[in-house]
């Protein structure tokens, strides 16, 4: 396992990837980078009996879903720095409608924004959704709705526009 090339390439060809999968489901760069890092020491140790029988990065993926509802993430909580930053740094949010979507987003439970990351984000089924993060395809249709009730509250109601994005293919508009 030492020195294996074929890891070492797996990290380097999927890396952004797996970090922007992370960001979606944790909701800020730092928690994304933690997920990849604890996912990918966990494939390092699993390597000799996965890279011959399934996918690396669905592996990566499951472990990176699974850790963030896992109780371990929920009392993880504080920030270590080095030093005290001079001024507070936010990343930059879009503005008007698509930016009170995203702070809806990050205010919904663990359990409710992963479900829409697996299914808009991954794009997976609820059967697989629930395979991922181990419960009921009940409780992945459950939470997804109460997370898109969630969503389409914190919308302004102008109109059709807000209706139909939240409506339409992107977040809610399919139910499987």
């Amino acid at each position: 396992m030492d020195g294996d090339p074929r890891y070492a390439d797996f990290v380097a060809e999927r890396g952004d990837a797996l970090l922007r999968y992370g960001y979606v489901l944790a909701g800020n760069q730092h928690d994304a980078a933690d997920l990849v890092q604890e996912a990918l020491l966990r494939l390092r140790a699993a390597w000799p009996r996965l890279r011959a029988k399934e996918s690396p990065e669905s592996y990566v993926r499951t472990t990176m879903a699974r850790l963030h509802l896992s109780v371990w993430r929920l009392r993880r909580r504080e920030l270590l720095a080095w030093d005290l930053p001079e001024s507070v740094h936010q990343d930059t949010l879009p503005r008007g409608d698509e930016r009170t979507l995203w702070l809806a987003l990050a205010d919904l439970p663990r359990k409710q924004r992963a479900v829409l990351v697996l299914r808009y984000y991954e794009q997976l089924t609820d059967a697989e959704i629930a395979v991922v993060l181990g419960i009921s395809r009940g409780t992945v249709r459950s939470q997804a709705s109460r997370a898109l009730d969630k969503l389409r509250a914190a919308l302004p109601a102008d109109g059709e526009r807000s209706r139909s994005r939240l409506g339409g293919p992107h977040l809610g508009g399919n139910v499987r």
